[in-house]
């Protein structure tokens, strides 16, 4: 009997390549997203990350409205809002008009990680904007109110002049399926404690994927909304035609993770060639090695065979595919074809 496939859905950084302008990687998401709405993958989440020469997802809700925008039936979410950054208030208010624009189509994916550097993070909260200053320790406490103002009932607020109801929205008929990030035990468990549908970053240290997975099973308590606990991994894929090809475009992603892993100066996502002419070091050999085993990497079954497995083997309801494939020298700046032909492979030996 052969391993049933699972749910796809897929993860985007939007990368920023040498030969690209901010606005190209917007129109190259653009054009990602409407290729995974075509080929029944079943959700688009976009990443936070600030500061970055190689990463233009900065916003998760503003990306979330353009992709929503421009394809019809696939969700879009975030993966996710990096809740210490923001008030909770202003991200109930952002992805609860989401929902009320794209009804049944929006998840708020919440990580507690800051997404940046301690510079650009505190440029993130220096402002105030209802952001304090132990937004990290109080993480539980703001999950409860995102969780509390985005329902239609809202969150009572006591104060001294009295009680006060606050709402995300005032006449909220659904609410998004709210997701809980992570890559440690600390998330595990606290997404359990609050039956939530939990997300494990494979994609990002693929350690520990197990641990932390048996943790939030073992450990879930039922919820209104999620009587059953809910998993979702995700997961680097370049798919091409032959294996070495699929293996040529991964150059690219591998370097800049190497570069991010050793605490380099980071640069722009550089194209196939241009990653191929500067040899990686030796002493950064096993490092790239190690990572790019828990990446997939290959033909369109060979990729098949590896996601099916890796579904099997962790037992989750959903794969999100973060597709690292590079662009060669001469695409166009506003494409990302490489990118594109391993969504529509892998969905087609999957199906």
């Amino acid at each position: 009997m052969s391993t049933p496939s699972p749910t796809l859905s897929v993860l985007d950084l939007v990368p920023v390549r040498t030969d690209q302008t901010s606005g190209d990687a917007l129109a190259a998401t653009r054009s990602l997203a409407r290729v995974a709405d075509a080929h029944g993958y079943e959700g688009y989440w976009l990443a936070e990350h600030h500061n970055m020469p190689a990463v233009a997802a900065t916003n998760p809700p503003v990306l979330m409205a353009m992709v929503a925008g421009v394809t019809e039936r696939i969700r879009v979410g975030s993966g996710g809002v990096m809740l210490p950054n923001h008030a909770p208030l202003v991200v109930a208010e952002q992805v609860a008009l989401l929902e009320a624009a794209f009804p049944g189509r929006v998840d708020l994916g919440i990580g507690r990680a800051p997404g940046t550097d301690p510079v650009t993070s505190w440029a993130l909260r220096s402002g105030g904007g209802g952001v304090e200053a132990d937004a990290v320790d109080r993480f539980p406490d703001h999950v409860d109110q995102v969780l509390a103002m985005m329902s239609p009932e809202g969150a009572a607020l006591r104060l001294p002049s009295g009680d006060h109801v606050l709402r995300a929205t005032p006449r909220a008929t659904s609410t998004p399926t709210i997701w809980l990030l992570g890559s440690s035990d600390y998330s595990a468990r606290l997404a359990a404690s609050r039956g939530m549908p939990y997300v494990f970053a494979h994609h990002f240290s693929g350690r520990g994927t197990a641990e932390a997975l048996a943790l939030y099973r073992d450990g879930y308590e039922p919820s209104e909304a999620n009587p059953d606990p809910r998993t979702l991994l995700t997961v680097n894929v370049v798919v091409a035609p032959t294996a070495e090809e699929a293996r040529r475009l991964a150059e690219p992603n591998l370097r800049q993770m190497v570069t991010l892993r050793t605490g380099q100066p980071l640069t722009p996502l550089p194209l196939v060639e241009e990653a191929e002419a500067a040899p990686l070091a030796p002493a950064h050999a096993d490092l790239a090695d190690q990572m790019l085993e828990r990446w997939v990497v290959g033909t369109p079954d060979e990729a098949a065979r590896r996601v099916r497995d890796l579904a099997a083997t962790f037992a989750v309801d959903e794969v999100m595919v973060h597709p690292v494939a590079g662009a060669l020298a001469g695409t166009a700046p506003d494409s990302a074809p490489a990118r594109e032909r391993t969504l529509a492979l892998l969905a087609d030996a999957l199906s």
